[in-house]
């Protein structure tokens, strides 16, 4: 069965996007040396996205022409109308993911689901006891504020399964969540 995999940058002090729900902070990392060979090689194991509504409507307007991911069904969790994008193959929906959880990953055929994003999403995920994975790039940079890596009600347990330096400080992070573990509590 496709596992969820939640492959992210986030900063330092843990958020994927500023205050102003804004990423122009990561693209300054943007290119850094072996990124795009590990991009390229993640995506070939990929057989489906899902992401929130507001991932894709940044999406939508801060990468306006051809779908990225063309050929990859995709599922947006949204409460909201959202315009279609053309040559993209898009699954609208809303209510409980653990329902459509089972279609999502039927959809990603013999390969893995890449949960893209934002936060939300990625904690209804491990909420629902459904991500497997955490694969994160920590930036070397402090935003103070903004939207969190992950936010779960559910506290995690996780384990380190590989981790990568690459140049600039940035580091690659490979976690697997651990399930049926009761997570450390604070």
């Amino acid at each position: 069965m496709a596992r969820f995999r939640y492959y992210v940058a986030a900063s330092v002090d843990g958020f994927i996007a500023d205050r102003n729900n804004d990423l122009g902070w990561l693209l300054a990392f943007d290119g850094f040396e072996g990124h795009q060979q590990n991009y390229d090689d993640f995506l070939t194991g990929i057989g489906a996205l899902v992401m929130g509504g507001e991932t894709y409507a940044w999406m939508h307007a801060h990468a306006p022409g051809a779908w990225p991911y063309p050929g990859l069904p995709t599922w947006v969790l949204t409460h909201h109308e959202q315009a279609g994008w053309p040559g993209a193959d898009l699954t609208f929906i809303r209510g409980d993911l653990s329902e459509w959880a089972p279609d999502i990953a039927a959809d990603a055929g013999d390969k893995d689901v890449w949960v893209v994003g934002g936060g939300r999403v990625a904690g209804e995920f491990a909420d629902a006891g459904l991500l497997d994975e955490i694969i994160l790039f920590t930036m070397p940079v402090v935003l103070g504020g903004g939207r969190p890596l992950l936010a779960a009600g559910t506290p995690l347990r996780l384990e380190v399964t590989s981790s990568r330096e690459y140049g600039g400080g940035i580091r690659e992070t490979r976690y697997t969540v651990l399930k049926d573990t009761p997570a450390a509590q604070p």
